[in-house]
């Protein structure tokens, strides 16, 4: 159950596309900042598969800057 959150940068004047690209994707809960353009993501998914195969489809996406990591977590049973 890896669970990470990040603050996801858009590309210039792209925050409302960031949000909906963001908020279609599966295992993802995004949160807008309410004085920045910025977005908090918090992602959660089942397994370490999944969570690879999340990690390349945040890298496509057309209207992120960048995204740097803030907390993970990853229990190992």
């Amino acid at each position: 159950m890896p669970i990470f959150s990040y603050l996801a940068i858009p590309k210039e004047n792209a925050v409302d596309s960031l949000c909906a690209e963001l908020s279609a994707v599966k295992y993802c809960q995004v949160i807008p900042a309410e004085n920045q353009d910025i977005l908090v993501l918090v992602t959660d998914t089942p397994d370490e598969t999944i969570e690879k195969k999340l990690q390349t489809t945040l890298k496509n996406l057309q209207s992120l800057q960048s995204l740097s990591l803030t907390f993970g977590y990853d229990e190992k049973e």
